[in-house]
């Protein structure tokens, strides 16, 4: 089933990762600069991957084409 108001389809239970106790007092023990910091961090980390794979994929395409792919999909399929 898909959500048609965000044109993607919901998560599977199998696929949702869930942190342990220890690594949610970490979190919880951070400043909220502290934790957008790192969710910063960790979208430049995604978005460095997908465009490293996206490069191997698909060689002709151009750095706009790439910039525009790896927007969408880090966007959810929004764009």
């Amino acid at each position: 089933m898909v959500d048609r108001s965000r044109g993607v389809p919901p998560p599977r239970p199998e696929r949702i990762e869930v942190i342990d106790d220890e690594t949610a007092r970490i979190y919880a023990s951070k400043s909220g600069a502290e934790r957008l910091a790192l969710a910063s961090a960790m979208v430049a980390s995604a978005r460095r991957m997908l465009e490293s794979h996206l490069r191997v994929e698909h060689p002709d395409w151009s750095e706009a084409a790439l910039r525009r792919e790896v927007a969408r999909r880090i966007a959810g399929g929004a764009l």
